[in-house]
């Protein structure tokens, strides 16, 4: 005899992170997990120099990063709850507002986090159909029954890369009851051009049923330190409140995010290496499409490039590992003809664009 797990835990898929080594273990430079190439900003640097190290429980309300959070979103520091990485939030979200006997939608080509804490909980998950790898409102929307409780969409989404303009999710939230909380996930918010505004926060702000997550392991370059955060109607933060850790955000991490937050100027650099070398990238893939490899339109940090010919994504890979490279390759969702790639320094991509066209050409 022995504890049995539940059913719905032991059908679950643990989640697989992006390598950062080949199969014969020798390191490779990782663009497999989206992380931000410049590092962080020199304002957690020196705010870590300047912190003893911690010998006491970290602040369990996360009072000083809330504060700081606010203050660059125009948000309340009451309507915002923190967490391990934004992925805590949106297991907390599917354990506060589903359960056995209901049903949680996201759709197909989504973070694959959104099925685990969908069965984690005892969900059953529903996914809706793509349109050519973008969100499909009416396809969401006409997967939404009566035991549907939360509806997940990550915008820009992951791994596709692909943005749900504003009208579309204001359509999407209109289309939904009121007892169906929207969660959307925000995690490359961050790297959209200024001007660009897919109205989430507006939402979170306003409505009732609206929960935006967002996370500091991208465009902050601080993933080591897992520190995320969601707002929304105090009714929902209060649901998070009650079933997270006590003391979930360590308190290096609090100050790490405290800092980087408002470095506006680090953000701001971010943002435009990652757009000026994505765009030269895609470019590049481009030039290849008379070997079959096409780049998924993209407003996040990475590119999904489909190898839609004669050529084999999972070869690509090998191709990509021999030349010092590890990219993701995502056959588990439903991607075995795709490889997410991360945007890296200008001569991480360069070389990753001169070992595909070799790959292409034969000789890689």
């Amino acid at each position: 005899m022995r504890p049995r797990m539940k059913p719905y835990i032991a059908a679950i898929h643990p989640y697989v992170p992006g390598r950062s080594s080949g199969n014969d273990g020798r390191p490779l430079v990782k663009l497999s997990a989206n992380e931000n190439p410049l590092g962080t900003s020199k304002a957690v640097l020196e705010a870590r120099r300047a912190t003893p190290l911690p010998d006491r429980y970290p602040d369990p309300d996360a009072t000083a990063l809330r504060s700081a959070i606010g203050a660059i979103h125009g948000i309340d520091p009451a309507h915002i709850v923190c967490g391990t990485g934004s992925g805590e939030l949106l297991n907390l979200a599917a354990r506060a507002y589903a359960g056995p006997g209901d049903n949680i939608v996201h759709v197909r080509y989504g973070f694959s986090l959104y099925s685990i804490v969908t069965q984690s909980c005892g969900a059953d998950v529903v996914i809706a159909p793509d349109d050519d790898y973008a969100t499909d409102v009416d396809a969401l929307l006409a997967c939404v029954n009566d035991d549907t409780r939360v509806v997940f969409l990550a915008n820009p989404n992951n791994p596709t890369g692909t943005y749900l303009p504003g009208e579309e999710l204001a359509r999407l939230h209109s289309g939904l009851r009121d007892d169906i909380l929207l969660v959307i996930d925000h995690a490359y918010a961050e790297y959209l051009p200024d001007g660009l505004d897919d109205g989430g926060m507006a939402l979170a702000a306003q409505m009732q049923n609206v929960l935006v997550t967002r996370t500091f392991s991208k465009i902050y370059g601080l993933a080591g330190d897992r520190i995320g955060w969601a707002t929304g109607a105090p009714h929902i933060v209060g649901a998070l409140n009650r079933i997270r850790g006590p003391f979930n955000v360590n308190q290096c991490g609090q100050t790490a995010a405290t800092a980087a937050i408002g470095d506006v100027g680090f953000v701001q650099a971010s943002r435009d290496h990652n757009a000026a070398e994505r765009a030269r990238f895609v470019s590049m893939i481009e030039a290849m499409g008379n070997h079959g490899l096409r780049a998924v339109p993209s407003e996040a940090n990475f590119v999904l490039v489909l190898f839609e010919g004669e050529l084999e994504a999972g070869d690509a890979l090998q191709a990509l590992a021999r030349a010092g490279y590890a990219v993701r390759h995502l056959p588990g969702q439903g991607l075995p003809h795709g490889l997410r790639i991360t945007i890296g320094t200008a001569q991480h991509m360069d070389d990753i664009a001169t070992a595909l066209r070799a790959f292409c050409e034969g000789k890689g």
